[in-house]
């Protein structure tokens, strides 16, 4: 999931050519666009904010791309195919992938694109694995499954070849301890050939055979074209590299690929230069303020209709609607609570009621780290606090299910501009049905529930906790007050002290299980359900995998093997009924307070043509090569 500010800036179907001739258009080779920043970095292996996606896109191009407005179908982009089984390019039952590389691709410094830039650029992701990166999208397919899983970094293969006892607990290679302290060298000749050899496993995917790219999956991984598309797939974005070399980036040699694993940022020589193959590359950099791009005239699919683009960073949104007003910004990105003040403002275009592929809900904590944890009072059932399995009781979880107020809050706290989901999957994905259930606020049932819980003692006695909230938005903290407030009026006794508290801090509760409940956020790394199952679902999960180890039980015999079974099955009517098992099971077990799916909007000077929605790319901002004024 990638980081960003949480509105929506999307993508504007078509341009307004009538409206635009009556205008006078500023700026007509130039299309600035303005939104919160700044960008984090330009290498593609760190990038996984939507900020930095914004730049990247424009520079760096994948294999394959989206088909337009579909997010679903493929075409190529510097694979001339997107392989199938009907032309016998996907072979083997779906691990083997042959791609077609293009010829007479120029990178942005004359270099010309070769099969072996494919091939590196992909072993660099898996063995650059920054912590929080997104390189796990790649290490999961591209590796060999260590006791009988996915792994999510190359360090879990590295363990796995020391004999290291559960080797999936390890996500770091200082924790391995083969290091002399305080280095990245080996401390002897046996460590350092699980590093090489662990290497030699990612390595043995990529044959070349004259200028087709033949990946060779050690087992099934049903999204893999997803995880290589463009133009948003920063991961898989294909690199020179010999330029990469050049700037003292790793040069592809299995002997010390470690020493360029997980860099700290600053260390990265790559953070802010870059060498694409996309229509524009970077004029300059002014830090904190701007990124200038210039078209590149050398593109393969031909120039860009305008010949410069600059991204702006206003983080006071009535700077970015004075600049839209005066035509000073083509486009700009507008928080929710202000889009009333863009609506109806002359030259100025507003789209909104487009779908997006996110997904909010409250999370219960199964297991509540009790020691010193305030959150929970008393951490008894006295009516002045919780026991720290609370959640654990279904009866428990589905009396919250019935408090929520899900219509009022899409009508008051987000304008009525989104849907109400029924699981993670949610409406996009493949297997979304949107006639199976979802819950309703329906205190009748909350009141039946509670009453069922530990025997009428919870609704003798009531409860009290605390759940907290990013200080700062006030969307979240709505949701949470509409549950407080709905359970008060149940019962005066049941109480949930609604408190913000800074980011870091509740990053780090959240981390540590102190929180009861918290408010759990999806936006698509790639448009498939195994990436929202996964995270919400599994007992490894993003979020679930943190819940404790009674959720972990409950997840390893009823969820794990339908999640397996998902991304390891290639037939898509199949994959369909196991993401709608999967929403099923969602819904009987209350597994999470499904708020809302929002829906985004785009907003524009009415000159800019050529547009187009796509939920995926959406979420990364403009893709400027498809731009006129």
């Amino acid at each position: 999931m990638r980081k960003g500010i949480t509105f929506l800036m999307i993508i504007l179907i078509l341009g307004f050519a009538t409206i635009a001739m009556a205008q006078s258009v500023v700026n007509p080779n130039t299309f600035v666009y303005e939104e919160p920043g700044p960008f984090v970095s330009l290498d593609p292996a760190w990038d996984y904010d939507t900020v930095s996606d914004e730049i990247n896109m424009q520079v760096y191009e994948n294999l394959i791309q989206y088909d337009g407005t579909s997010t679903v179908n493929f075409l190529p982009m510097l694979a001339t195919n997107v392989p199938s089984v009907s032309d016998g390019t996907i072979l083997d039952n779906g691990t083997t992938y042959v791609f077609h590389i293009r010829q007479g691709v120029y990178f942005h410094n004359g270099d010309l694109l070769t099969p072996q830039d494919v091939v590196y650029s992909l072993e660099r992701t898996v063995i650059f694995d920054r912590a929080g990166g997104p390189s796990w999208m790649l290490a999961g397919p591209l590796l060999p499954m260590v006791d009988g899983q996915y792994v999510s970094t190359i360090v879990q293969v590295v363990a796995n070849e020391l004999g290291l006892s559960n080797p999936l607990n390890y996500t770091s290679l200082s924790s391995l301890g083969i290091f002399a302290t305080g280095t990245k060298n080996p401390l002897s000749d046996k460590y350092k050939q699980a590093l090489v050899d662990a290497f030699n496993l990612l390595a043995k995917d990529f044959e070349i055979k004259g200028n087709d790219v033949i990946i060779h999956l050690p087992q099934p991984y049903a999204p893999f074209l997803y995880i290589l598309s463009g133009p948003v797939s920063n991961w898989s974005s294909i690199l020179d590299q010999k330029w990469c070399a050049d700037n003292n980036a790793w040069d592809g040699s299995a002997n010390d690929w470690w020493y360029y694993h997980n860099p700290e940022q600053s260390n990265d020589p790559l953070e802010n230069i870059e060498n694409g193959t996309g229509p524009y590359m970077v004029q300059y950099i002014t830090p904190g303020r701007e990124v200038a791009l210039q078209r590149f005239d050398e593109y393969w699919q031909g120039p860009a209709k305008i010949k410069y683009a600059v991204v702006k960073y206003i983080n006071e949104f009535t700077t970015s609607l004075l600049d839209l007003e005066a035509g000073q910004a083509d486009a700009i990105s507008v928080p929710l609570q202000n889009l009333s003040e863009v609506q109806g403002v002359k030259g100025v275009n507003v789209v909104t009621d487009l779908p997006t592929l996110g997904v909010y809900g409250i999370a219960f904590q199964w297991n509540i780290a009790a020691q010193g944890n305030s959150y929970i009072g008393s951490g008894k059932l006295d009516g002045n606090g919780i026991p720290s399995d609370f959640f654990s009781n279904l009866d428990v979880r589905k009396a919250f299910e019935y408090l929520f107020p899900y219509k009022q809050f899409i009508q008051q706290a987000l304008n009525n501009m989104a849907l109400q989901p029924n699981s993670a999957i949610i409406k996009g994905l493949l297997g979304y049905d949107p006639n199976l259930p979802t819950y309703e606020q329906n205190l009748a049932k909350a009141e039946e529930y509670f009453k069922e819980a530990y025997n009428g003692e919870l609704w003798q006695k009531g409860f009290k906790f605390t759940a907290l909230y990013d200080t700062g938005d006030t969307t979240h903290q709505l949701a949470l007050q509409a549950l407080s407030d709905a359970a008060r009026r149940l019962n005066p006794k049941f109480q949930i002290n609604v408190v913000g508290e800074l980011w870091s801090n509740y990053l780090a509760d959240e981390i540590s299980q102190k929180l009861p409940m918290f408010i759990a956020i999806w936006f698509a790394d790639y448009p498939d359900p195994y990436d929202f199952a996964d995270a919400f679902y599994a007992s490894t999960g993003a979020y679930s995998g943190n819940f404790g180890q009674n959720y972990t039980d409950f997840a390893q015999k009823n969820i794990d093997p339908l999640i397996s079974s998902l991304i390891n099955t290639a037939q898509t009517s199949k994959r369909a009924e196991i993401s709608q098992q999967l929403t099923q099971l969602d819904y009987n077990n209350a597994l999470y307070i499904w708020t809302d799916q929002p829906e985004g909007f785009w907003v524009a000077r009415s000159w800019v043509k050529g547009w187009y929605y796509n939920a995926e790319i959406a979420e990364m901002g403009p893709y400027f090569y498809v731009l006129s004024k």
